[in-house]
Order: structure tokens, then C-alpha cells, then sequence
């Protein structure tokens, strides 16, 4: 199973998921985790997030990637929206994060913003064939999209963020009258504009996601029911009690605001603006009512790197071991023949394991064995005459994670002579390794010509081998066809074979009985 963290650095709130790829190429949250660092306080109207605001974000930072880790979220997925995005220092505190805490946070624009709320929407709401219009109130902007459940069509982002027009146009509270109208002439001015600019105007249906919209669907749902709103519940708000509630917001304190059952105190001054964005794109939108989704930017990061990683995450759950993975991983960059790779690798281990009497090595040593047997023909990608020599530059210069660099130079060198030359003291990537590695390359490297030649046609005729050794070294090789090529080849990479074990090798072709139908 693939584990992934996604931090969503939002302009009010910090979030984390936590997720667990399945191998449907679905996921799981394991565990959430929100605080409301409010980022971007001042940040619209000075352009720069404050000393404090990123101080107080910066710890929440620390202790959430602290947090992953030590769950074992060894990936960590993390974006910033409004605020870091129209910050003059936004750049300097994406730098802070990364030196502080090793997270390196991508800022997104606002359409790539819409783009993952719609993905994180489409993905959990059964989304009709006509249009629906979706919108996330966030702290500095609000994400305006339309889709069905093709895909998107338009996605758009406006500077309407519940942070952003409690700063711009409600100073005081209870706001005053004009106050109040030039909140609504802001708001339907941008909305109309975006709204106009959609090819269609009748929409199926108005989805909100975010914080913002689900507090609003909180109250509503207390009033009518007395009972909290049930978590993962696709709750519709009607306009009427949206209307209500604005109304009751504008002529309220602070102190009746704290009052109103449901109402997040931390959402004292934001949610008037909310209850305004809703209720005038509804009337805009000709809907009556508003669906609320608790899945948003977040869960859309996760399919979104589902998808990019689709090959990746198959490979790891195909091959969970990380260095096999990334050398299979290199085999395949550089299109090397996979059936036959695999099947000299088969062969090779087979002859290691049957002469390990004579060459007393161990699993490390095996395992290289089959590294080298995966990457000796990546060099073809280059070029096939001297395709030996590119191998061995390949794997020298190819970023194997999980291998130490001496490992590397072994299996470097290793496959690097699975055909022509013998390992020799003139060749300066040979004597460069240690006494002891030079032994068990030759090893190695004699054992790997063997099961190269024994594939020559690369149609897997050998099935298996088994060694005897006496005066003379006897490999009976188990025929599953015609596989003179193969003998003869096997026959002429015995040199190194010989040399090594010090006796004379013989092959002897044992043909696999076939039942009778």
C-alpha cells in the first residue's frame, strides 16, 4: 500500500490528509487535521504575509510534518493558495518552509486551484450529465466552476475570499447599512461577470465545498433539527435560510455572532461574507438551493497524483522492494528486453546458488548477481556493438536510490562484462574497485555470461539448469526446443567460467518431457 500526505497552506487554514492508495487506484483517509493559522490576515491589503502569520503557520508546519513522518508518510504532497500566491514575500516563506521543515510547497494558480476542487468534487458527488456549478469560498478566493460528470468545462478564480471582503468592505461590526451594499455590489459584480462569461447559464445545480459554506449548512441544520450536521452528509442548504441567516449576521455583534448555535468562533467575521457569496450566486444562478461537499482541493491532489503516478504506484505494489523496483525502473527507461532480462536473471541465480560450494558468496552478492542480469542490456538503448560498454556507463551514471555507490560501481561492472573482453587490470573501472570486489565481479560476471549465452535467441528455451561438478564442471541444461544457439553461445562464454572455478566446463542438453495429449 502507497501512503501520501497532502498540506493544503490555504489563506485561513493549514490542513493535512492523511491517504492510503489502494491498488484499485482509490484511496482512503486515515486521518485529517486542520488549524486555523489565518495566513493571510492583512495580507490583501499590505500584499505581504506578516511576521506573526507565517510564525504561527510555520509551527503548525513543523509539527504536521513531524507528524507524517513519524506515522511513516514518507510522501508528503504540499500547495499554497491566495495568500502565499499574491504575497511579495510569498516566495520567501515557500524558501522558510523548505529549510525549516524539508517541505517543498508548490504554489498554485487560481485555475490550477479550480481544476483539483472540481476533481475532488467529481470524485465523490454522482454528477449529473447537464452542468453544475461549483464554488469554494476560500479566505482570498473563490474557485467559480462548471462541469458534469465528463469533466470540467470553465474554471475560474475571483478575488471574493471571506478574508479578502471582510478587510475590503466590513471594518466594523455590526457593519453599517453602506457597508453592506457595497459588500453585495463587489460580489455581484465579479459574479456576474464570471457567470457571463460561461458559454451556458442554466446550471443543474450549485455545489459548495470548503469550510466556509459547510459552517453555514452547520447553523441551518441546527436550527431545523437541533442536531449537529452528520459528517460526509451531502446537506442542502435552501436560499431562504441563507437569506435568514445573512440577515441575522449583518445586524449582529460579536458577542450575539458567538451566541448562534453552530457558528465556528474562529469564523466570527468571515461567514457574513460567505452567507452573501452563496445567496447572491444562487439568485444569479436562478437555484434554489445549495448542495454542500466535504471533498475539495485536498482529495483532489490525491487523484491528481494517482493519476501522474499511476505507473509508479503499479510498480511499487508490483515490486515493493525500492532497489529492485528502481532497477527494473532503469531496465525499462531504456527499453531493454524485459522476458529475456528476467530469464538470464532466472538462469544466473540458478547457476549461483548451485556452484555457491565453490565460491562461498553470500545474499548480498547474490542480489547484485541479479541486478547486473536485469541492466545488461540497457546499453542497446545506445548502441547494440558496443552495447556492454554503454551498460556499464548507464548503470555508473543512473540514480539507483537504495544502492551505495560501491554497490553500483559492482553491478556496473558486472554487467559490463557479460560479453567480449575479461575483466583485465588495464581497464581502469575494474582495478578501480577493492581486491575483494574484484574477486566477486569475476564471479559474478562468469556466471552472468553463462546465462546470457544460455538466452541467446531470447525465447526462453533454457527452463532450468543443473550443476555437477567432478573433474570437469557439467551443466545439464534443460531443453524446452531446438536450443543449439543457445549451447553454442553458452559454450562461448565459458572462458571466464573456467578461469574462475578452475576446471574445465561442459554443457549437456537434457530435453523436457512433454505429456502426450
Amino acid at each position: 500500500m502507497s501512503k501520501l500526505a497532502v498540506i493544503d497552506i490555504g489563506t485561513n487554514s493549514i490542513h493535512m490528509v492523511l491517504a492510503e492508495i489502494l491498488p484499485d487506484a482509490s484511496f482512503k483517509i486515515l486521518d485529517r487535521f486542520k488549524d486555523m493559522t489565518r495566513l493571510g490576515n492583512g495580507v490583501f491589503a499590505t500584499r505581504r504575509l506578516s511576521d506573526e502569520a507565517m510564525a504561527r503557520a510555520m509551527n503548525v508546519l513543523k509539527t504536521l510534518v513531524t507528524l507524517a513522518r513519524n506515522k511513516g508518510f514518507e510522501r508528503t504532497v504540499a500547495v499554497a493558495t491566495s495568500a502565499v500566491r499574491e504575497a511579495q514575500n510569498g516566495g520567501e516563506f515557500v524558501a522558510m518552509i523548505l529549510e525549516q521543515t524539508g517541505l517543498s510547497v508548490r504554489v498554485i494558480s487560481g485555475v490550477e486551484e479550480a481544476r483539483l476542487i472540481f476533481l475532488g468534487v467529481k470524485h465523490s458527488i454522482a454528477l449529473p450529465d447537464g452542468p453544475t456549478l461549483v464554488v469554494d469560498i476560500g479566505g482570498g478566493s473563490v474557485e467559480l466552476i462548471v462541469g458534469n460528470r465528463d469533466g470540467l468545462i470553465h474554471g475560474t478564480s475571483l478575488k471574493l475570499g471571506a478574508i479578502r471582503l471582510t478587510e475590503q468592505c466590513l471594518p466594523k461590526t455590526p457593519p453599517s447599512d453602506s457597508m453592506m451594499r457595497e459588500l453585495e455590489t463587489v460580489v455581484t459584480t465579479h459574479l456576474r461577470d464570471a457567470l457571463g462569461s460561461f458559454k451556458m447559464k442554466k446550471f443543474h445545480s450549485l455545489v459548495a465545498t470548503s469550510g466556509m459554506a459547510g459552517n453555514v449548512g452547520e447553523v441551518v441544520h441546527l436550527r431545523h433539527t437541533g442536531r449537529p450536521l452528520p459528517q460526509h452528509n451531502l446537506a442542502s442548504v435552501p436560499l431562504k435560510d441563507i437569506r435568514s441567516l445573512e440577515m441575522e449576521l449583518a445586524r449582529s455583534s460579536v458577542k450575539d455572532r458567538l451566541a448562534i448555535p453552530g457558528l465556528d468562533p474562529k469564523r466570527v467575521d468571515t461567514l457574513l461574507p460567505t452567507t452573501v457569496v452563496l445567496r447572491c450566486l444562487l439568485e444569479l444562478s436562478d437555484l434554489t438551493e445549495v448542495t454542500l461537499c466535504d471533498k475539495a482541493i485536498r482529495e483532489g491532489v490525491i487523484y491528481d497524483f494517482i493519476t501522474r503516478h499511476r505507473e509508479g504506484l503499479k510498480a511499487e505494489r508490483d515490486i515493493p522492494d525500492v532497489r529492485r523496483r528502481n532497477v527494473i525502473g532503469l531496465a525499462r527507461r531504456c527499453h531493454a528486453p524485459e522476458a529475456h532480462s528476467l530469464h538470464v536473471a532466472n538462469l544466473a541465480l540458478q547457476l549461483f546458488d548451485q556452484t555457491k560450494r565453490a565460491h562461498h558468496l553470500g545474499g548480498q552478492e547474490r542480489t547484485w548477481l541479479e541486478y547486473a542480469a536485469i541492466l545488461h542490456d540497457v546499453g542497446y538503448h545506445i548502441n547494440p556493438r558496443q552495447h556492454h560498454k554503454h551498460t556499464y556507463y548507464l548503470i555508473k551514471h543512473s540514480d539507483l536510490g537504495g544502492l551505495t555507490a560501491e554497490e553500483i560501481d559492482v553491478v556496473a561492472n558486472i554487467a559490463r562484462y557479460h560479453r567480449r573482453a575479461l575483466p583485465a587490470q588495464k581497464h581502469e573501472e575494474f582495478t578501480c574497485l577493492a581486491p575483494r570486489l574484484q574477486r566477486v565481479v569475476k564471479i559474478l560476471a562468469s556466471l552472468l555470461r553463462i546465462a546470457d549465452g544460455l538466452d541467446r535467441t531470447h525465447f526462453s528455451l533454457i527452463q532450468g539448469v543443473h550443476v555437477k561438478f567432478g573433474k570437469l564442471i557439467t551443466i545439464d541444461v534443460h531443453l524446452a526446443g531446438d536450443a543449439e544457439m543457445e549451447l553454442w553461445a553458452a559454450k562461448n562464454r565459458a572462458d571466464l567460467f573456467e578461469q574462475v572455478f578452475r576446471r574445465r566446463l561442459q554443457f549437456s542438453g537434457i530435453p523436457l518431457k512433454t505429456t502426450q495429449s
